[in-house]
């Protein structure tokens, strides 16, 4: 998992992302979905929104230093949610994410200040979707595909950033972990899909945007596809994507072009 950990601080950081996207690449059949079957789609909230800006800030409050606060925050948070769930000392995406700073800071002995720390924090709040997201989105839903989040963030957050989108009438539903008090890739999390939207497994077409986050998906049986907005290597997990590329257009390409 530590490699897209990495690979995900390093696009948080404002990495250039590649203009073109992967071509869709599909499992052997016995694994793989026809795409055609899929009533539903549920995205993970980083294949919909931009974490950047909350790099591009952190770097402006600590010039010189805001990468590597990045890489130390991010990868603590991913573990202080890890480490809870599985002791059943469950806080919310936020609380977490407050935690993971607070270490952060102290680790590599910065002087951060309540307000700069606030700044941060409501960064998570404020996300920006993907550029291609707006057009991405309405053409998945006017072909008739159920939408739905999949989410470690918390419910709030996925609201209030479809709605400052003007896509929130695009969504049949949104859940968040935050609901059941645990975080992916307990396969908990992956069941409130099937449950919500009353689907079988096959029928939902999960998009993941970390590769911890596709094994997680594919271990509980959903159909996965992967925004790989990075190139990067997939998890030796021993399971993999039904079909990747670097963009939500991939996606409909996969859907739409290749079926």
């Amino acid at each position: 998992m530590s490699v897209n950990r990495r690979e995900f601080l390093l696009l948080a950081a404002g990495s250039t992302l590649a203009g073109q996207s992967i071509a869709a690449s599909a499992e052997p059949a016995s694994a793989s979905a026809s795409a055609s079957a899929f009533k539903a789609i549920a995205f993970d909230g980083f294949a919909i929104f931009d974490p950047r800006p909350i790099a591009a800030l952190a770097e402006s409050l600590f010039p010189g230093r805001g990468t590597t606060l990045m890489d130390a925050w991010r990868t603590r948070q991913f573990e202080y949610q890890w480490l809870r769930a599985l002791s059943h000392e469950y806080a919310d995406f936020l609380h977490v994410t407050e935690e993971s700073l607070r270490f952060a800071a102290q680790q590599l002995r910065l002087d951060m200040s309540t307000n700069q720390r606030q700044q941060l924090i409501l960064e998570w709040s404020k996300l920006p979707v993907w550029p291609e997201v707006s057009e991405a989105i309405p053409a998945l839903r006017n072909a008739g595909l159920r939408l739905a989040f999949l989410s470690n963030m918390t419910r709030s957050m996925l609201e209030d950033g479809v709605k400052r989108a003007q896509l929130d009438k695009m969504f049949e539903i949104i859940l968040s972990t935050d609901q059941i008090h645990t975080y992916k890739p307990d396969p908990r999390a992956y069941e409130m899909a099937e449950t919500g939207l009353k689907l079988r497994r096959e029928e939902i077409l999960f998009v993941a945007f970390a590769g911890w986050d596709v094994a997680g998906a594919k271990w509980f049986g959903l159909p996965t596809f992967w925004v790989n907005r990075l190139g990067s290597a997939a998890e030796e997990l021993g399971v993999e994507a039904n079909a990747s590329g670097r963009d939500l257009n991939s996606l409909v390409r996969f859907l739409f072009d290749k079926h």
